[in-house]
């Protein structure tokens, strides 16, 4: 009879071990079987009833049932560990003859990717793109811009001083002197570069920032023709017609002096903190170079005249993708960037 029940139970025993699918499984036949209230431990505590002239037999035959399933349950084990290594080392395998792939791709910044398409819709109309330095002298930022010592436009620009008498430039127009200087007339030309105020931050100012001059020097130039390079700009940039207006404005570089404002395009032109409330944008000081300033850079104001803008370039980019805070421009946060 116990020879009977042992080899029904190394039968069970082996055919659940077998059948068990996953790690977890096997643990729980592993204990159903082996552990102190397993199946082949109560065959122990029966041992007691069996008599003397057989225990030894049993007892054989019981050691070997229990070598059987352990061997079966090693076994199982083992597959079970290597189909867990298999799957690993296909998710980690790694053909080290392939390429590397290198770094992720990034894109161009929006104030990069804005100024190219200017540059490229000015060169179209025969201008030259031209740089200039960003720490500048005191003479090509204020004097040749007829911006004298004594000048109070000079209180209208909060100036980083360096120690050398130099400074940050606090606009792109000293490259008008030096454009004037290095091409002479007629001349055509716009200046990208960065500039430096400082301005206390906040949602419309901050401390660095871009612009972007332009320059016509040429015979019997005149506000029409100002106006027409405006508007071809604005129209190419925003691929659409904006509300602007033009208003009077001093600037001592210019003679007349104009303020092309755009209407807010974050509000609509209902007030918001980027427009003060006001529904306009200050985007385009603008007029006629001033005699004075064609002088300084070499010119006969006699024969000839221009216009001249400087154009906020970091304003454009809020108004055409609806940016409310100018200074997401300069923050490097990525999740920011990554939408361009």
């Amino acid at each position: 009879m116990w020879r009977h029940k042992l080899a029904d139970l190394e039968q069970t025993a082996l055919a659940a071990i077998q059948a068990a699918a996953t790690p977890d499984a096997l643990e729980k036949v592993r204990v159903e079987i082996l552990g102190r209230k397993g199946s082949l431990a109560a065959v122990s505590r029966e041992m007691g009833k069996i008599p003397p002239e057989e225990r030894a037999a049993v007892g054989k035959r019981l050691n070997a049932v229990k070598d059987a399933v352990e061997s079966a349950l090693e076994a199982k084990q083992t597959q079970f560990a290597r189909a867990a290594l298999n799957a690993r080392l296909d998710a980690e395998w790694v053909d080290l003859t392939l390429p590397s792939p290198g770094a992720p791709a990034g894109s161009l910044h929006p104030v990069t990717q804005i100024q190219s398409e200017i540059e490229d819709l000015f060169e179209s109309m025969g201008f030259v793109v031209l740089d200039g330095p960003e720490v500048e002298t005191e003479y090509y930022n204020f004097d040749a811009l007829n911006i004298p010592p004594d000048h109070p436009a000079r209180d209208m620009q909060d100036t980083f001083w360096m120690k050398d008498g130099n400074l940050l430039r606090t606009h792109t127009s000293p490259v008008q002197v030096r454009g004037m200087e290095r091409l002479g007339p007629p001349l055509r030309m716009i200046a990208p570069g960065r500039v430096f105020r400082n301005e206390s931050v906040d949602a419309s100012h901050e401390h660095t920032f871009y612009q972007l001059e332009g320059m016509m020097v040429d015979r019997e130039v005149s506000v029409a023709h100002l106006l027409y390079f405006m508007k071809t700009l604005l129209q190419g940039i925003f691929h659409r017609e904006v509300a602007v207006r033009l208003r009077p404005g001093f600037f001592p570089f210019v003679e007349p002096g104009f303020e092309l404002d755009i209407q807010c395009l974050i509000c609509g032109g209902k007030g918001c903190p980027v427009c003060k409330q006001s529904g306009w944008v200050e985007l385009l000081p603008c007029g006629l170079v001033h005699p004075n300033v064609l002088r300084f850079g070499g010119i006969d104001p006699d024969q000839w005249n221009g216009f001249a803008f400087g154009l906020g370039l970091t304003r454009l980019v809020m108004m055409r993708y609806g940016i409310d805070d100018i200074r997401l421009l300069q923050g490097g946060d990525l999740r920011f960037l990554k939408q361009f």
